[in-house]
């Protein structure tokens, strides 16, 4: 039987992914600080910005299993306000789990990986990891780190047989959209402020669905040969295109525009 580690597979695109991937006959281990139990998904108890929690689970899942096939990456969230009023312990409190915990649970799945000399590991980026929004800075960054992440371990692990790729999602109807923490501070200096977050959530409620994603999560873990990013929605690959032949300078003035 696959074997799949899933964090933040509780809900939205993590819990979509960890669905599809059991009925399609995986073993399926979904870590996160809560959650049960649900339809064949295994629920292990797991804080990813707590490295000892990371290798227990992951050696718990060695000891059921005796292998790893795919580690997805997905546990976030996200803050939104301006960069001078947000606060650093904010900030810092967003990268430690965006960032810091897509470290620990790769570095929690590596050793593994490297003695059976396989394995794919698959992180949950942004399109505004490549694109940064305005208002939703610190998100944006934390998936840039993301990214470069991904890039630099892809050459460091390829001689094991282990393979890294993003999946860079657009806008996706999820309760991501009302978890995020709002800073509402120097809104009477940043007019505009709340005008961008609340186009940025409309476009997020009426995005894509989360079975979409869960579906090119699948393809992914699956293919034999598989791409470094992956964009999710058509829409969304246009504007990545465009970013990469337009001056970035163009590119960056266009998006402050669309949340004007």
């Amino acid at each position: 039987m696959r074997v799949l580690i899933i964090t933040g597979g509780s809900s939205g695109i993590g819990q979509a992914t960890a669905l599809l991937f059991v009925q399609n006959d995986w073993h399926v281990y979904e870590l996160s600080r809560h959650g049960n139990d649900n339809n064949g998904i295994v629920h292990l108890s797991c804080d990813v910005t707590n490295e000892s929690d990371c290798a227990e689970a992951v050696a718990e899942v060695v000891r059921r299993e005796g292998h790893i096939d795919v580690l997805i990456s997905n546990a976030g969230f996200g803050i939104s306000g301006p960069i001078e009023f947000t606060r650093t312990e904010d900030a810092k409190r967003l990268f430690d789990v965006n960032f810091f915990g897509a470290l620990n649970i790769s570095r929690a799945v590596l050793p593994q990986m490297r003695q059976q000399r396989y394995g794919r590991i698959l992180f949950t980026s942004s399109v505004a990891g490549l694109l940064p929004v305005p208002y939703q800075s610190f998100y944006s960054a934390s998936k840039s780190a993301v990214n470069a992440l991904a890039l630099s371990m892809q050459n460091e692990v390829r001689q094991f047989g282990i393979k890294v790729a993003c999946l860079l999602p657009g806008d996706v109807s999820t309760g991501f959209t009302d978890a995020r923490e709002k800073n509402m501070s120097g809104e009477e200096i940043y007019t505009n402020a709340g005008k961008a977050v609340e186009a940025m959530e409309k476009d997020e409620r009426g995005g894509m669905r989360p079975e979409k994603m869960a579906r090119i999560f699948y393809r992914m873990a699956t293919k034999r040969h598989i791409q470094t990013y992956y964009v999710g929605g058509t829409d969304y690959k246009i504007l990545w295109l465009l970013g990469k032949i337009l001056p970035v300078s163009l590119v960056n003035r266009i998006e402050g525009l669309m949340y004007s």
